[in-house]
């Protein structure tokens, strides 16, 4: 499996950008948007202190992602193998969408959403009665490894270690040295290669591996060949990172902007319906994935008439494409209703989010029943939220409720 450099390519972009002060309060405030939108009118492509060009209209990355010049160039941890399809390119990355691409449809993911409603009614049920929770490590952070465990067909009881390995690949403490928190990676992910190695083993043995996620990527084939082990732990280093951390990011925003704006809360609630276009909304101006990165392979002049030479890691900020005013009427305004909403929050081009359409379900369902059990809430008095940097969410997010 290949996930730890995808840890080290977010530190990486995080380092690029929160080394400038500006950005760095930006993104840990609950309200950055305004930030976004005042640089992008300066200049269509900030420079962060490293040298490295930020990409902010919304034409500039939609061109970035669907040039065949310009790639991904993401590598992943403990290996140099890319993760599938994400770090992928050209006709490899084409091969592998073709397989994965019919999995992850929205037809495909619908039927899940019952298993989803269960389980978050079911971590309610352990918290409601109190009156009171840290809804990132409680409910948000939790919810959707246990989908992950359950779409997977693996035990629910092997939660607290996937948390475990989530924390250490993608977040780390401030405190500790590269070198400490490069080791505390090295050993997770030995740990989840042994863990997928045993229970690949395990059905290996079986005379049908499973109907689940890892019995179907068992027998698959990609280009008229059988998938490998290492292609298996490829393709899971992508959906375990996906599956563990950024839905989680997005719930948490979502809450906390709730928690911070009751009518909006109480007119959403009103119309059910409504949600679908509200969580959209929501991950246009939230934005819990802010950035990633494009390398061209060739020098490329950008619509803005910026030019950036081969090889540039380019940061490419969804954040302030998702507040661009010439695809968002009155873009700091929050619209539930908002229609249409062209938003790139799972980014665009060859590159699209392969689980978009499960994570929207993911959302949607969970919004839902958060609603139908809880449905009016406050952030605890004296909280002010710290949101961290790539995925975004208010880590500490003490919510109460009568």
């Amino acid at each position: 499996m290949a996930v730890d450099d995808e840890a080290e390519k977010r530190q990486v972009v995080s380092v690029v950008l929160d080394s400038d002060p500006e950005w760095a309060a930006a993104r840990a405030g609950s309200e950055p948007q305004r930030f976004y939108t005042e640089l992008a009118a300066k200049d269509p492509v900030a420079y962060a202190p490293t040298g490295n060009p930020v990409l902010l209209t919304m034409d500039d990355i939609l061109f970035a992602n669907k040039s065949h010049s310009v790639e991904q160039g993401l590598k992943f941890l403990g290996s140099n193998r890319p993760a599938i399809p994400f770090g992928l390119d050209g006709p490899e990355h084409t091969k592998y969408r073709r397989l994965l691409d019919p999995v992850f449809t929205a037809r495909k993911v619908a039927p899940l959403a019952d298993q989803v409603r269960e389980l978050a009614n079911q971590m309610i049920d352990g918290f409601i009665d109190e009156h009171e929770v840290n809804v990132y490590d409680d409910w948000c952070e939790p919810l959707p490894s246990r989908i992950f465990l359950s779409i997977m067909g693996l035990p629910m009881e092997d939660l607290p270690r996937f948390l475990d390995f989530k924390r250490l690949t993608l977040g780390g403490s401030q405190r500790e040295s590269a070198e400490v928190a490069a080791a505390k990676r090295a050993e997770a992910v030995a740990w989840i290669q042994g863990y997928f190695n045993e229970e690949m083993d395990r059905r290996d043995g079986l005379p049908d591996p499973g109907d689940d996620m890892l019995g179907w990527l068992l027998k698959a084939e990609a280009g008229g060949e059988k998938l490998t082990r290492e292609d298996i732990h490829d393709i899971l280093g992508l959906l375990i990172i996906a599956g563990l951390d950024t839905v989680a990011a997005s719930l948490a925003c979502f809450l906390a902007y709730f928690a911070q704006h009751p009518q909006q809360r109480t007119n959403v609630i009103a119309d059910p319906a409504s949600w679908p276009r509200a969580v959209e909304e929501l991950m246009r101006f939230e934005s819990p994935v802010p950035y990633g990165n494009r390398i061209p392979l060739e020098d490329i002049e950008l619509p803005s008439g910026v030019k950036v030479p081969a090889g540039t890691m380019m940061v490419v900020s969804w954040s302030a494409a998702g507040v661009d005013p010439k695809y968002f009427p009155d873009p700091l305004t929050v619209d539930l209703e908002r229609f249409p909403n062209p938003h790139i929050g799972f980014a665009s081009g060859f590159h699209r989010c392969l689980g978009s359409h499960l994570a929207r379900m993911e959302m949607v369902t969970a919004m839902q029943v958060w609603h139908e059990r809880i449905p009016e809430y406050r952030i605890k008095d004296g909280v002010e939220l710290v949101y961290s940097s790539n995925p975004r969410a208010p880590h500490h997010l003490p919510l109460v409720w009568d």
